[in-house]
């Protein structure tokens, strides 16, 4: 299964209207998408505006592959499933955001092995096309190394300087 999440805060018609087209030209019935309260419905994919944390915990988890918006919370969820993900970062520009961080965001995480980036509409259509190929990263931990937490206390606690 394809799992589509546009986060909470917002909308992400822009991504989920693509990937709906997509789905009807190709005639891909594996696709699931959590679309917010968006003003537009999709007509060649299952949706729900909303999904409960157990609910989304299932699809998730259920997911050959994930796209999202370049939500911090959504990538490391699918780095800590060991889900490739696709992401298409939201547009304070386009009205989809308050600010640009999710650029920032994109920018930065595609270095990362399994996280893949489409930064504008013509991007995400053209990946979708490989999106079966699309392999996972090494997995993450949920949680912090305790070498990491050390480093940070002692920043806090004045015992280290930042490098």
């Amino acid at each position: 299964m394809i799992f589509i999440t546009v986060g909470t805060d917002l909308p992400f018609d822009r991504l989920v209207k693509v990937v709906d087209a997509w789905a009807g030209e190709t005639g891909r019935t594996d696709v699931f998408a959590q679309i917010g309260e968006g003003g537009w419905r999709p007509e060649h994919i299952a949706w729900s505006e909303f999904l409960q944390p157990p609910e989304f915990r299932e699809k998730f988890q259920a997911a050959r592959v994930v796209i999202s918006h370049a939500g911090m919370g959504t990538i490391l969820t699918a780095l800590n499933h060991g889900k490739p993900i696709l992401v298409m970062p939201k547009r304070a520009s386009l009205r989809e955001h308050r600010n640009e961080h999710q650029l920032a965001t994109a920018h930065h995480m595609m270095r990362i092995a399994g996280v893949n980036v489409a930064f504008d509409e013509g991007e995400l259509r053209a990946r979708l096309d490989d999106l079966d190929s699309l392999v996972s990263g090494s997995r993450i931990g949920a949680h912090a190394s305790d070498s990491l937490i050390r480093g940070l206390r002692g920043f806090i606690h004045g015992e280290t300087r930042p490098s």
